[in-house]
Parts: C-alpha cells; structure tokens; sequence
C-alpha cells in the first residue's frame, strides 16, 4: 500500500490536530481509507496514491490557515476538506492568500473561502450587476453582504439595500399580525443576522435609523430609484421574471447589485416562472452584467451539507 511522510514543521501540532485530536479525526472520516498516524512534527499516510495526494494537500492548506489566523477551528477544518473531499476529482488549488474582503468588529477576516467565491469577489469589482447562482451554504448571500458593507466603510457607496422577496406570505402582507416590521422580520432575519456579523449592533442599529443600511421586502422596492447603493436581491429563485425586471431597473447611478439565489429551492409552483432562472437566458449578452456558478463543492457550512445537496440532485435525475 502506498505510503507518504510528511513534516509540519513551524506549525504548532497541538493547534494544527486540535484538542483530542479532533481535526485529525475529521480527516480520518473524511477519508475512510487513508490511515494517519502524527507523532509531534511528523506525519505518517497510507493508503491510494491519488487520496494521499489530496490529504497532503489538506494538511498543507490547514497549515497555511493556521499561520494566516494563529488558530484553527473545527469550521475551518470543514472547509478545507469541503474542497478536497474524497469523492471530488477536482484538483485545483483553494483560494489562498486572497484580498481580505472585509475584518469584523472582533476581528474576523473574511475573506473567499472556495476559488467561485474569489471569482464572485473578482467579478463584483468590475461588473455592476452579478447574479451568483448556486446551493445553499456556498456562502453566496454572506460574501456579498461582506462586499457591501466594505463598500459602505469605503464610502464607495452610501447606503446598503437588502431584499428579499416574501413568497411564503405571497407577498400579500397585510393579513399577517403585527406592524410593518413585525410583518417582514421573519423574511428578513437571514439577512439582519449577515450583515449583524459585519458591524457592531449599535452601528447597525444606527445605520437603519439613518437608512444607511435599509433591509425591504422586494414587494416595497416598486417606484423607487437606488442612488450610491449597494443592492442585494437574496432568495432570487423565489422572484417571477416581472419583479426580477422590477428590482433589476430600480439601479440608478453608482451603484451595483448582486443577485443570489438557488434554482433547485424555488417556493414558485413552477420553477420556470422564476425570474432568475428566464434571466439567465435574457441577460446573457449585456456587457457589465455577469453570472457566477457556484457548486456543491463550495459549501462552506457542515461537510454533510455537500452529500445532502448531492443526494437530493442524485434523487431529482
């Protein structure tokens, strides 16, 4: 049986196996046929040759991620081996060594965590509207949050406009109890708790009374104009192709959109009539306008989100 040694010197093997040696046994699970065996520094691998050279690979990018953070924690452990999992046969590097997004109040960097989450970043630089199309948990909403409130703090934009569209309730809100916000909070959460993760509670706070930062409802952005705004439309899977057209031409000068949202999730009763399924083929050819595809293999949540998006597309063919 093939066999490989490796050294992890300048990395701390208490921090790089974690506690018990849990991330070690994380990748044991993650790779059920490989055996690993780690005395301080050094690092013993048996098994097929092509799986070995993915755990090398694993352990060397846990290893910059441990240089880059001083720590390692069990959901950066996931990522790595989100993007060389044992069933995957892409053998492109991760994204590394990437432009910092945006640092958290606590000091969080976030940066891409998958190479189509750099893609989207890179896109977004030079394109004012870009749709990222893809399952959940490849981070599409939490990067594109990042990219606006960077914006924001760079006073490249004035305001942030987050939406979603109420399809649960039909968009008809007036029959649910409450006032306006008591209404939408429940549509509306996911995207208070990104941009939550962004800025301290009580800027926050002060933005949305300032309308600095503005959480609406698709149902509400009729009639109205963006100026200097950062728009992000979430959930788009669930938005008919008459208020895609509605949210995409409320744009006015300097500013951009992105547009994210899952094609298989839609709560429409026919996934043809999601606008942004029509969009993709309307859209296509205008210039400043791009489309970014992310894959099961950028999820970033739990690794066994990966094999449930994979199962359910197995069941669906």
């Amino acid at each position: 049986m093939p066999e490989k040694q490796l050294s992890i010197e300048g990395a701390d093997p208490l921090l790089l196996f974690g506690f018990n040696d849990v991330h070690l046994r994380k990748i044991e699970e993650a790779f059920p046929d490989t055996h690993i065996t780690a005395r301080g520094t050094d690092i013993h691998l048996q098994g097929d040759a092509e799986t070995l050279e993915k755990v090398e690979r694993v352990f060397n990018e846990m290893v910059v991620l441990l240089d880059r953070n001083d720590t390692l924690t069990e959901d950066d452990v996931d990522t790595v081996l989100a993007l060389f999992d044992s069933n995957s046969t892409d053998t492109s590097s991760p994204a590394r060594d990437t432009d910092t997004i945006l640092t958290t109040p606590d000091g969080e960097v976030i940066k891409p965590r998958s190479p189509n989450q750099e893609r989207l970043v890179s896109t977004a630089e030079s394109n004012d509207v870009v749709f990222a199309i893809g399952p959940a948990g490849t981070g599409k909403t939490y990067v594109a949050v990042a990219m606006a409130v960077a914006a924001l703090n760079n006073h490249r934009v004035k305001r942030i406009v987050l939406s979603r569209p109420a399809v649960e309730a039909g968009e008809q809100l007036g029959f649910l109890p409450g006032d306006f916000y008591e209404k939408v909070d429940p549509y509306l959460q996911p995207l208070y708790d990104a941009i939550g993760d962004m800025m301290p509670r009580e800027q926050m706070a002060e933005y949305l009374e300032q309308d600095r930062v503005e959480v609406v409802p698709l149902a509400y952005m009729r009639g109205r104009t963006l100026k200097d705004s950062f728009v992000i439309l979430d959930e788009a899977q669930n938005v008919t192709t008459s208020q895609m057209k509605m949210f995409l031409t409320r744009l006015g000068p300097k500013s951009q959109a992105i547009i994210t949202g899952d094609v298989t999730q839609t709560d429409l009763k026919h996934r043809s009539e999601s606008g942004l399924v029509q969009v993709q083929h309307i859209l296509k050819d205008i210039e400043g306008i791009n489309f970014i595809y992310l894959e099961r293999e950028d999820v970033v949540r739990h690794r066994l989100v990966r094999e449930i998006i994979a199962a359910y597309e197995e069941h669906d063919a």
